[in-house]
Parts: structure tokens; C-alpha cells; sequence
């Protein structure tokens, strides 16, 4: 990354997709745990944010079809052995692509994170 820029150089595949939308970024971190329908997904951000995230049916498929397009996560063709899930759930999985590009956006964040401390914008780290 040059100095002063706010986005590295698209020289490598992950570089060039980063960084991500807050939704996006929220999509991967709740794949980043386990494979997950739909609506999981949902309640997953919902929950991790304390409500201050809600996506949309309509925002979260969006979401889904595009990082299914760039490789970040694949719709699974084999089914969970859940007795009671629906049939017509799709499941989804962060793919090794979606976890480094995942990875190389906590990792920005956490830069910018530490400027903003070093500014006293934040005065301390939360826990999660």
C-alpha cells in the first residue's frame, strides 16, 4: 500500500476487492464461523451488532449472488442432516478467497483503528 492511500494497489485478486461494504464485510464474518442459510446470515449480523445491523432479504440475496460471482462464498449443493430444515434453504460457505479477502479487511480496519486511537478518537477496546 503507498503512503497515504486509503486502498492498496489492485496488484493481487485480494487487494483488488477490498475493501468491502459494511454489509458485505458482516455477510463474511458470519461465514467465517460455520456454513449458514439465508436467514441465519440475517440473525447472525443482527445478533453480533446488537441491532445496530439489519439487513434486508432483498440487501442480504444481493449481497450473496455478488460474492458468489467474485469466489468469496459458494452455495452448497449437499444438504445439512437437520431433520427439521427446510429443504429449500441454501446453505452458504466463506471460500479460501472469502476468508484471506475477510482477513485482508479486518486487517485495514485495524489499521485505520489504530490511527483513530492515536488521534483519541477511541479511547478503548471493546471486547467482543
Amino acid at each position: 500500500m503507498e503512503r497515504g492511500s486509503m486502498s492498496p494497489a489492485p496488484n493481487t485478486p485480494q487487494e483488488s476487492q477490498t475493501p468491502l461494504t459494511p454489509a458485505m464485510f458482516h455477510v463474511l464474518l458470519a461465514l467465517a464461523g460455520e456454513d449458514m442459510h439465508g436467514y441465519a446470515i440475517l440473525k447472525e449480523v443482527e445478533l453480533r451488532t446488537g441491532g445496530k445491523v439489519r439487513l434486508s432479504t432483498g440487501t442480504l440475496y444481493g449481497i450473496i449472488k455478488r460474492l458468489v460471482a467474485d469466489g468469496l462464498i459458494l452455495e452448497l449443493r449437499e444438504r445439512r442432516g437437520d431433520p427439521g430444515d427446510d429443504e429449500r434453504r441454501k446453505y452458504y460457505r466463506l471460500t479460501p478467497l472469502g476468508r484471506r479477502i475477510a482477513s485482508a479487511e479486518a486487517e485495514r480496519m485495524d489499521e485505520v483503528l489504530a490511527i483513530a486511537r492515536s488521534r483519541h478518537l477511541l479511547k478503548r477496546t471493546r471486547t467482543v
